[in-house]
């Protein structure tokens, strides 16, 4: 399928979740990724879930992050440029929705995207190959790609892997790892 039809078909799959659903889902997909080999590292990205969106609720992971006493890192999106900026969260971290509903941090201590070792990526669909679906704006394909070549990105999703995605471009970053509630993927 192509990303636009992988989109359309993965926003009405995720309509049909309940907030339960939603919650369970979650909770397995921060178990799963208890399984992979990232926990040496310092510097963690992590997205804040837009629950309009029905994303997968990343509180759990937060946790876990936490827990390991790592460095936790959130975007603020620019609209204009598609760029995103990259905080360390904080206990002092003020969150607040933009005009697309995304929790950014107001303002906070602003970390370089280059010291950034581990992305965890919000996403609609992806293939066995690791290519992606997202909302189709590029801020994840521009973030990425000023990130180093080692930094290990983990898509996570509710869905389990399409066989192909047929219209992928040169630009498009693919995973490292995908991360469902029933399995690790890595490509």
């Amino acid at each position: 399928m192509t990303k636009k039809e992988l989109r359309q078909t993965y926003k009405k799959h995720r309509k049909g979740l309940s907030e339960s659903q939603i919650n369970n889902l979650s909770l397995a997909i921060s178990n799963q990724i208890l399984k992979l080999p990232v926990w040496d590292y310092s510097f963690y990205h992590i997205f804040l879930a837009i629950e309009e969106q029905k994303e997968v609720n990343t509180d759990y992971i937060l946790n876990i992050l936490s827990g390991k006493d790592k460095n936790i890192l959130i975007s603020k999106s620019d609209f204009e440029t598609g760029n995103m900026t990259h905080f360390l969260l904080t206990d002092n971290t003020v969150i607040k929705k933009n005009n697309y509903n995304i929790p950014e941090p107001v303002d906070g201590i602003q970390i370089a995207t280059d010291k950034i070792e581990v992305i965890f990526i919000p996403l609609l669909a992806f293939d066995k190959t690791g290519n992606r679906v997202g909302y189709g704006k590029g801020f994840y394909d521009r973030f990425l790609s000023h990130c180093k070549p080692e930094t290990v990105k983990v898509g996570l999703s509710f869905f389990e892997a399409e066989d192909t995605i047929t219209d992928v471009f040169e630009s498009d970053v693919q995973l490292d790892y995908c991360v469902t509630a029933e399995e690790v993927y890595k490509f």
